[in-house]
């Protein structure tokens, strides 16, 4: 890339000298909302990076940024990759990066090579994975070992086949019972907060209220202790949102006018202009 490409922007790392750490992160129980979203790019975290508690690298990029059916194709490359560009333009938001599918699920001693390489290639603060009771003993292992971990459970995007789809979790009193099951099993396991996806309100209240460590929802209603959602959908830049979104912006439709605008000058001769190139004359 030339200079002339660049746009403004240093890729120079920030110095991560405020950086929220996971005491703070866990302590905000009870204080006031934990606020999270999601970053996939520099630019991206650049601009959320004051604004939030948590900057979420989420697997959901295959999606979003990939176009893919689901977030089981991204791999612990493509994670890493984001990963690091994130952390590397942000330094106040407490950094988490997506385990993603196959990463974690065979052993512990697995998901800790998969967890260290993470954090060691990415500069994060601490790695996300999907999973409740059955997770337990993966999470223990990691804790233990100086990683900290979010959980996430609820609806576990990771799960899609065998759940049978995207649906919210809790309908029925066994449904209930699971999760609040896996919800206690990752506090005891030494989860420094957990994503509640999808949760009937009414149990992520419950839970929320049950758990010492922080409860943040997408999709779980206003009862959990934070909140959390693709900054992409919030941002307005698809024709369709989750029924839990309410978008704050319409960029869908400022990307594809700014691009017509461009479009119609281009072809009409307007853009260009004089002022807009390199002349010995003016610029030396």
């Amino acid at each position: 890339m030339t200079p002339c490409h660049v746009s403004g922007m240093s890729t120079a790392p920030k110095q991560p000298k405020s950086r929220l750490s996971v005491p703070q992160i866990r302590g905000l129980k009870g204080t006031r909302p934990v606020v999270a979203l999601t970053a996939y790019t520099a630019p991206m975290a650049r601009l959320l990076d004051e604004q939030v508690d948590v900057l979420l690298v989420g697997d959901s990029l295959g999606m979003v940024l990939y176009g893919l059916p689901s977030t089981l194709q991204v791999t612990l490359e493509d994670m890493i990759r984001h990963g690091r560009a994130v952390v590397n333009a942000s330094a106040h938001a407490l950094s988490v990066v997506d385990m993603p599918f196959g990463s974690y699920q065979a052993s512990p001693q697995v998901a800790f090579d998969a967890a260290a390489r993470i954090m060691r290639e990415t500069a994060c603060s601490a790695v996300k994975l999907e999973g409740g009771e059955e997770m337990a003993e993966t999470i223990a292992f990691l804790t233990a070992r100086g990683i900290p971990v979010m959980a996430h459970i609820g609806l576990k995007p990771q799960h899609v086949h065998s759940t049978g789809g995207y649906r919210y979790q809790g309908r029925s009193e066994e449904e209930r019972t699971a999760i609040r099951r896996d919800a206690l099993a990752i506090e005891k396991a030494g989860a420094f907060s957990v994503v509640m996806e999808c949760v009937e309100q009414e149990l992520a209240m419950e839970i929320s209220r049950e758990l010492a460590i922080p409860t943040i929802g997408i999709g779980s209603g206003p009862g959990c202790d934070g909140q959390v959602v693709v900054t992409e959908d919030m941002l307005g830049l698809f024709e369709r949102t989750p029924k839990f979104i309410a978008p704050l912006a319409d960029l869908r439709g400022v990307i594809q006018s700014a691009a017509q605008t461009y479009a119609h000058e281009v072809r009409n001769g307007v853009y260009p202009a004089a002022t807009h190139a390199f002349s010995r004359k003016r610029d030396d």
